[in-house]
């Protein structure tokens, strides 16, 4: 039996900070969960689901400083958006398209869009567009002397595009403070790994970037914190950029419109549930002393209740007004006629 004192924490995480990250884990996997249901109900067009990520998006979250650090996400950064401040309501209204949607006034798909409360960063659903976006923002800090570094999510479907090799580069020969973090599920929607490319890890291109590159089991919380805390005072420090790969695993198909039955083995798709970060959380703050039955039961109807109350919240919201589709919008047609 490990014992309570066998646990060792990097710098910077406590007992306490994460109890906290497990519990905004169950409420992230109970939202994620009631989102998929409202899609299948027809109240949400779309979602990418974030269950087998969670643990990788809190732990990179809890290396950084929300007060100071950018932010540029994509399409499956639930978990992470809620470690950043964003509500289970205001998610729920992006998702369910209602009037008052704060990313982007129900004008994108669900989580695109600048949030005006956290430092978010609206992105294009292009794939990995965000990397030279990143790169860019980061630059632009380090020249006007701002203490802040750059944390760019992206999936490994992303390291395929050219945007992630251009960032890279930049960011090597310049030595701005980014660090990329890929989260690495091993599928980009349909294509495996091993079709996307030559190489087992995404970590090892570092090397060709003049760039430290780690890879870690991103259903280990605290592992997963100390990787991205280390690269995060490098890129502090002036050390320049990092790339953290992150391996998890996307437990659920790649939208709610795709089916990964189709091109995953019924094995794969069995193996890959040894892979939850939640019970896998669970179980180690169990074996270490820090979570019990009494919390355990607590966290889970909390969270049950504030994702009842947010669609609750959500759904008596009415719709965006026909009239409104134009606003904030500008529209170029033929002959160059615009409005606003």
């Amino acid at each position: 039996m490990t014992s309570a004192a066998d646990l060792r924490l990097p710098p910077g995480l406590t007992r306490e900070r994460l109890l906290d990250a497990y519990k905004t884990m169950c409420l992230s996997r109970a939202l994620d969960i009631r989102i998929w249901t409202l899609n299948r109900q027809g109240k949400a067009a779309i979602a990418a689901s974030a269950q087998g990520h969670e643990a990788a998006q809190i732990a990179t979250v809890m290396a950084t400083d929300p007060a100071r650090d950018r932010y540029l996400i994509y399409y499956r950064q639930l978990t992470a958006m809620l470690m950043l401040g964003t509500t289970p309501t205001e998610m729920l209204t992006q998702f369910l398209a209602r009037d008052g949607e704060i990313l982007s006034a129900a004008r994108q798909f669900p989580l695109h869009g600048a949030h005006p409360r956290v430092d978010l960063f609206s992105f294009s659903n292009v794939v990995g567009t965000q990397l030279p976006q990143a790169v860019g923002v980061a630059l632009a800090d380090k020249m006007k002397g701002r203490d802040a570094v750059t944390i760019s999510f992206f999936g490994d479907g992303a390291a395929s595009q050219g945007d992630c090799h251009e960032a890279m580069n930049f960011a090597g020969i310049h030595k701005v403070p980014v660090v990329f973090l890929c989260e690495n599920n091993r599928y980009a929607i349909s294509v495996p790994l091993e079709q996307q490319m030559p190489v087992e890890s995404i970590a090892s291109r570092a090397f060709a970037y003049g760039i430290p590159g780690v890879e870690v089991d991103g259903t280990d919380i605290v592992a997963s914190y100390e990787a991205v805390k280390e690269a995060v005072d490098r890129a502090r420090s002036g050390g320049g950029a990092s790339l953290v790969e992150l391996r998890v695993e996307r437990l659920l198909p790649h939208t709610t419109d795709d089916d990964h039955t189709r091109y995953r083995a019924e094995e794969d798709i069995e193996r890959m549930r040894d892979m939850d970060p939640l019970p896998i959380t669970e179980q180690m703050l169990r074996r270490h002393g820090i979570l019990d039955d009494a919390t355990d039961a607590e966290f889970k109807e909390a969270a049950r209740r504030a994702v009842d109350d947010a669609t609750d919240e959500a759904e008596a919201l009415p719709f965006p007004a026909v009239g409104d589709m134009y606003s904030g919008v500008l529209e170029s047609g033929v002959g160059g006629n615009s409005h606003a």
